[in-house]
């Protein structure tokens, strides 16, 4: 009777444990992705398709470009939809708004793709003087409407954004272009999620919109695992999907181990 009452016993206190003992972190399966300026979430398909092979969960956000609070209004909208720890990831532009957007609370890691990545009082447009890239150079590259709104000179798209895409996909997104505000490249930031979140960054070698020297400059900043891909463009997510898949996916699972240590 004793042996069964001390039995009992046992039982009851690890009973006890695993009702206290704190539950292990999820993993992020979540990954949602931001497109930058001129374009739209649709060139984000190679490499979502292979997130999603990988078993991921991916959601794309549609940031209408009409001013900086706006597409990170659309960025919290995305992540507020989210089941669990997500991973957020931006390109160009979205750089900036993944650095604002990110101190959500489902966000556990930023990945930036030949991004901008602006401290708290920062814009992208100021930092883009200090470091300019060959499009900065380039007279009469940007178009501006009379109502401020910016686009890329469709002439000039193909060479500067996307030189290795192939010709006809490059003149569609010439042609596709979403109009940015002028607004949206300088307004300053009011918070920077890389100063309290892992971050990861991707350099594009032959990248003609940011220069490279500046998301160097950015990434080592924020103290981001850096991979430069040689030769890519500022289209890299396109023209490269298994290499920044690839970078997305090491992320994700480098916080997941970090999650269950």
């Amino acid at each position: 009777m004793k042996h069964l009452n001390a039995g009992l016993a046992f039982a009851a206190a690890l009973s006890l444990f695993a009702t206290v003992a704190p539950a292990r972190a999820e993993p992020p399966k979540n990954i949602v992705l931001v497109h930058g300026a001129w374009v739209d979430a649709s060139g984000w398909k190679p490499v979502y398709e292979i997130l999603v092979k990988e078993g991921f969960r991916v959601t794309m956000v549609q940031e209408p470009e009409t001013s900086f609070a706006n597409d990170v209004t659309a960025a919290k909208r995305i992540l507020d939809l989210q089941d669990g720890p997500t991973l957020l990831v931006g390109h160009s532009y979205g750089g900036s708004i993944i650095t604002e957007a990110g101190v959500h609370p489902n966000v556990v890691g930023l990945v930036y793709v030949a991004a901008h990545a602006p401290d708290v009082g920062e814009d992208e447009a100021e930092l883009g003087k200090k470091t300019p890239s060959v499009l900065a150079k380039t007279e009469g590259a940007i178009k501006v409407t009379p109502d401020k709104f910016t686009y890329l000179n469709p002439v000039e798209f193909p060479k500067l954004f996307a030189p290795d895409l192939p010709r006809e996909r490059a003149e569609f997104a010439a042609r596709s272009q979403v109009l940015a505000a002028t607004q949206v490249f300088s307004t300053p930031l009011t918070a920077a999620a890389w100063k309290t979140k892992p971050s990861w960054g991707i350099v594009a070698g032959n990248d003609q919109i940011i220069n490279p020297d500046l998301e160097r400059w950015y990434y080592e900043r924020a103290k981001s695992q850096t991979t430069v891909i040689p030769g890519a463009s500022h289209s890299v997510y396109e023209s490269h999907p298994k290499e920044v898949a690839a970078v997305i996916t090491r992320a994700a699972r480098s916080i997941d181990q970090q999650a269950t240590r």
